[in-house]
């Protein structure tokens, strides 16, 4: 089996010798643009996942390696869209991710196209704390990077199926070929499916259906004087209902109105690379194409309130250019860089409001207030259309330079990064209601609404975003490094167009003399979230490697908070504020162990404190409460142990693991919260030359725990955690 080393960056080889979990790599080409060869000797907080700790643990996506770092958060609620990141107190539910994310050197651009499956994933790296300084936008948590397998390093053809629990199937092939010495491709396509596993009570049906379609194809080239290029191109379609949210009243799952997400994405990159004597130049480019549509029982009741509609279309476009020195060892060495995106979305979002939404939110409040002239709407059904054109750009110029002498290195950096947001919209609803007097029935008026309503607003964003760091290695020849590092992180800046919705909503009944009248300016718009993140820290090796680990305290002061809340009123929506200023303090511990060849010990513990200093929404002063969506501790322990069965190419492994997480609070006010939780893994591998069948179990105790809090119309939801599953699958490799 192909097997890619746990201790090193990302990195490619012609002639992989496997040697337990390690790999001895020849003729070594380093994938990583921006990094150096080896991340143990940097000043950053990292867990490494390879190929075979992926394949024991199910891990085929960011999301699903989430709880094997720590401190990093995840939670699997509502659909693929909401890919939300919680990295040390650090993250939001709606808008700008807090974490970048690339694959194969490709920045990924939002977050909605952050939860996909991947085939052959090669190797997963977390670097936590602030990343901006190299990678610019939205890296203030943290940066994910994904490599998939290389087909001028592997050829042959690799094929996987699984079957699971509530009727999940998974089936990939992949194809990996040289058709030249020094030209490589593979293909790559996979399909998944489930029929869900909660029932919506209304209708007797799963709502958490899926279905998933992937394809991938790489084409790699190099040559024998330093040029290399690589475009990787992929597709993914998917269609699913998802959002089992569960009304905290009744705790049932039970909405009237259709609930579902469709998402069709295409990504291409484009990576060049030219070797010379003293340095290295790198280009990056990319194009994204993002068509989706996210529709809504906003209400998640059996009541006829509202539904919404989010589709979308959107355009990406990133560049970054790299130089950077010939990594010497001693003395002096440097990297610049250039980036620049250019990104442009148009949005309909309509909300349609029906029979019961119209008696409770119009026509009751009116009528509550005036009962000598009641009112009653035209039609039993209107629509509080939106429409929105958003361009936006930035650009950045970045530098990092490092000086190493003798024990130590002092590294320091800095970029400038400037950002423009632009929001055009357009809202519009045409409407009527008719006013009676109630002593004797008789039509006191008639009123046509209709409300035409466009502007433009604009924004724009400059951030100097500077690092420094400090690394000792105490013992020459031994893999320990020591480090202390600064380093200020930035999450942009934008409109929140969820909140349209509730601006009409609000203007439509402003004109009948109730309700509250938002300011639009104030009320859409948010500015960036900055921190400063303070770090010591540490990565020790000994027993000739067999024995790895990672361990860290930070600090992170973290001003104009982006915070998720839900505004005043009876409202439909919710909203991206700045709140003030929280601070993060807590360490992180990591190490695995491997007393022999077939015997692995993995164990990380992550511990974060996360509270307001300063958050007052206007109503109460949140300050020393708890960040929402911040576990306080997150742990993952496992054990495998693989027997020869009758020679080295034959293996039965076992495996057990253990995840926990929490406690966590789910709002400001931290009135309520999850406790900490524990799921318990395992699984059972028999493994051959050209094939293996792994046994697995996730959860298997049922363990009942929640994902998910929010608030609609003064209603509070839940999502429940995912139960027991058991699965089997089978992995081809020829």
């Amino acid at each position: 089996m192909w097997l890619w080393t746990m201790g090193h960056a990302a990195v490619t080889s012609d002639v992989p010798v496997t040697q337990g979990d390690t790999v001895s790599l020849s003729e070594v080409t380093v994938t990583a643009i921006k990094q150096n060869a080896d991340l143990r000797t940097q000043a950053t907080a990292l867990t490494v996942i390879g190929n075979e700790e992926a394949q024991r643990n199910q891990v085929v996506s960011a999301k699903t390696a989430a709880d094997l770092v720590p401190n990093l958060f995840i939670p699997d609620y509502g659909s693929r869209m909401t890919s939300t990141v919680y990295v040390r107190g650090i993250g939001t539910r709606i808008d700008q991710p807090a974490v970048g994310l690339t694959i194969d050197n490709v920045p990924v651009m939002t977050k909605e196209n952050y939860d996909f499956d991947l085939l052959d994933i090669a190797r997963m790296e977390m670097l936590r704390g602030p990343q901006n300084t190299l990678y610019g936008r939205n890296t203030l948590g943290g940066l994910m990077n994904i490599y998939t397998l290389s087909p001028l390093n592997y050829q042959g053809t690799r094929a996987v199926v699984e079957g699971a629990s509530h009727g999940t199937w998974r089936v990939g092939a992949s194809h990996y070929r040289l058709l030249k010495p020094n030209l490589g491709l593979s293909l790559s396509v996979q399909y998944n499916s489930t029929r869900g596993e909660f029932t919506n009570l209304h209708n007797g049906r799963r709502c958490d259906w899926e279905r998933q379609l992937g394809a991938r194809a790489k084409v790699e080239w190099r040559d024998d004087n330093g040029l290399y290029i690589s475009n990787v191109a992929s597709l993914s379609v998917g269609r699913q209902g998802g959002y089992p949210y569960e009304w905290v009243e009744t705790g049932e799952i039970a909405y009237n109105d259709t609930c579902f997400y469709r998402r069709t994405a295409v990504m291409d990159g484009l990576t060049l690379r030219k070797t010379l004597d003293n340095l290295v130049m790198s280009s990056i480019t990319s194009y994204q194409y993002l068509d989706d549509n996210m529709t809504l029982d906003q209400d998640f009741t059996e009541h006829d309130y509202f539904t919404l509609t989010q589709a979308r279309r959107e355009h990406a476009l990133t560049q970054d250019f790299i130089v950077r020195s010939i990594d010497k060892g001693e003395g002096y060495n440097w990297l610049a860089g250039a980036s620049g995106f250019f990104r442009r979305y148009r949005m309909d979002a309509p909300v349609t409001f029906y029979d019961y939404g119209i008696e409770q939110f119009i026509e009751k409040h009116v009528n509550d207030a005036i009962p000598e002239y009641p009112i009653a709407w035209d039609t039993r059904s209107f629509v509080l259309g939106s429409h929105f054109t958003s361009p936006s750009w930035g650009a950045a110029l970045y530098h990092e330079s490092s000086y190493q002498w003798g024990q130590w290195t002092l590294q320091a950096g800095l970029r400038l990064d400037y950002e423009h947001a632009r929001l055009n919209y357009r809202s519009v609803t045409h409407t009527g209601y008719t006013t009676y007097v109630l002593a004797t029935g008789a039509v006191f008026s008639h009123e046509d609404i209709d409300i035409d309503e466009s502007s433009t607003l604009d924004k724009d964003f400059f951030t100097i975003l500077p690092n420094v760091s400090l690394t000792w290695h105490p013992w020459p020849g031994k893999n320990h490094t020591v480090y202390l590092a600064a380093s200020r992180g930035s999450k942009a800046g934008g409109f929140n167009t969820q909140m349209f919705s509730d601006v009409l909503q609000q203007r439509l009944m402003g004109l009948m003399g109730i309700g509250l009248q938002y300011d639009v300016d104030k009320m859409v718009g948010y500015k960036p979230e900055k921190a400063w993140n303070y770090e010591l820290g540490g990565h020790f090796e000994c027993w000739q490697g067999r024995v790895q680990s990672d361990m860290d305290i930070f600090f992170i002061d973290c001003r104009d908070r982006q915070l998720t809340v839900f505004p005043p009123g009876t409202t439909t929506g919710r909203m991206m504020t700045n709140a003030g200023k929280t601070h993060s303090w807590g360490a992180e511990f990591a190490m695995s162990v491997s007393p022999t060849e077939l015997t692995r010990l993995n164990l990380s513990y992550g511990f974060t404190h996360a509270t307001f200093k300063d958050y007052n929404d206007g109503k109460v002063d949140h300050s020393g409460n708890r960040v929402p969506y911040a576990p306080m501790h997150t742990v993952f322990a496992e054990a495998s142990h693989a027997f020869k069965v009758g020679g080295d190419d034959n293996r039965l492994t076992l495996a057990a693991n253990v995840r926990a997480t929490g406690d966590i609070y789910w709002d400001e006010a931290n009135t309520l919260r999850q406790p900490m939780y524990a799921l318990l893994g395992a699984s059972i591998t028999w493994q051959q030359k050209h094939y293996s069948l792994q046994l697995w179990g996730r959860n298997l105790t049922d363990t009942q725990y929640k994902t998910f809090y929010f608030v609609s119309i003064q209603h509070h939801f839940l999502q429940r955690g995912h139960g027991r599953s058991l699965g089997a699958t089978l992995r081809l490799n020829l």
